[in-house]
């Protein structure tokens, strides 16, 4: 009989050293403030996993994690990735975490684009806000193949453009991988402009139905971008462009002169206006090679679905508003142009 209680104390001594071991193995690590971070390479079974998550001090056991995950029928749907986490999660709180995917946020670059900038400030933008090199933005910028975008298809080959993709990056803002290439941020921006592109309804229909190419129409949306300040003249412009072309009339766009200045001018000079260059609506007729700017969505729509009217003049009210004073006749824009010098 005393052999049989000393047995059964043992026993007892043992299972108790058995469960005081799992139950303290089990505890979770010292609480800390520390992150640490490993990441679940694809493939990677429960094994290494526990082994790493002991390996970085997460838990105190591997062998206890794994059976563990055997007993609840865990371990299967572990989502490779980089993670992060403090001491002190339990053994719940880590099946979650890696069940979830909750892997640590990229660390992220923002740069926002206004509507109406041209490639040159973007790239300043971009570079500034990034780290990338200002000129390896504009060398892909004219870059006119190997792009996954059937917008930059479309762009004439043969055009006297100023810079290739000028107009075809759409203004927005843009949160992206801080090791970002140059090259994913500028196909980036082309696919936001095919996304947006979508969002109007019909709209390669209406393009067929003006008679214009999809270079044709940015050019025209980015010539309103930067004429327009007041939303509600946005149609407006674009039909007054519309109606100069079919009368074969110069354009005469301060902005396309503006486009060809490193820096542009509050006011433009009667020299300015001479200048030879493909650009210069005030020398050649019909539109420029290209667009000038990055337009707006509602700057395309405009130029999609432009308001009529018999408007062939507009002017600049001097009055802040930003708006125009528009004329049917050279005569009557004459008279809005000393309307409008009254204003200041």
């Amino acid at each position: 009989m005393k052999k049989l209680a000393i047995a059964a104390l043992v026993l007892l001594l043992f299972a108790g050293g058995a469960a005081w071991y799992v139950w303290e193995g089990m505890k979770p690590v010292e609480a800390s403030e520390e992150a640490i971070e490993f990441t679940i390479q694809p493939g990677m079974g429960t094994s290494g996993i526990a082994e790493l998550l002991k390996k970085k001090g997460i838990i105190k056991d591997d062998l206890l994690f794994k059976g563990y995950l055997k007993l609840n029928n865990e371990g299967n749907r572990f989502m490779a990735g980089t993670y992060e986490t403090s001491p002190g999660i339990t053994y719940d709180q880590i099946i979650t975490m890696l069940n979830n995917g909750e892997v640590k946020p990229a660390e992220m670059i923002r740069f926002t684009i206004p509507e109406g900038f041209t490639v040159l400030q973007m790239a300043e933008t971009i570079a500034k806000e990034s780290g990338l090199d200002r000129d390896e933005l504009l060398s892909l910028m004219d870059t006119n193949s190997g792009w996954d975008s059937e917008l930059a298809k479309q762009i004439p080959e043969q055009a006297a453009l100023r810079h290739h993709l000028e107009g075809y990056l759409f203004p927005a803002t843009y949160e992206l991988p801080k090791d970002v290439t140059a090259e994913t941020v500028i196909q980036t921006m082309l696919s936001q402009t095919d996304k947006r592109l979508e969002e109007i309804t019909d709209w390669e229909t209406l393009l067929a139905q003006r008679g214009l190419t999809l270079h044709e129409l940015l050019t025209v949306a980015s010539l309103v971008e930067r004429e327009v300040v007041a939303d509600q003249e946005r149609a407006l412009v674009a039909g007054v462009i519309y109606n100069r072309l079919e009368q074969d009339m110069k354009l005469e766009i301060d902005a396309t002169v503006q486009y060809l200045l490193d820096k542009p001018k509050e006011r433009l000079l009667y020299k300015d206006l001479e200048v030879e260059n493909p650009y210069n609506t005030y020398r050649n007729k019909g539109l420029p090679p290209g667009p000038i700017s990055s337009p707006s969505l509602d700057s395309i729509k405009a130029a999609l679905m432009p308001e009529k009217s018999d408007y062939l003049f507009y002017v600049t009210k001097k009055d802040g508003t930003q708006e125009h004073l528009f004329a049917k006749t050279y005569k009557e824009h004459l008279k809005n142009i000393e309307i409008s010098k009254k204003m200041e």
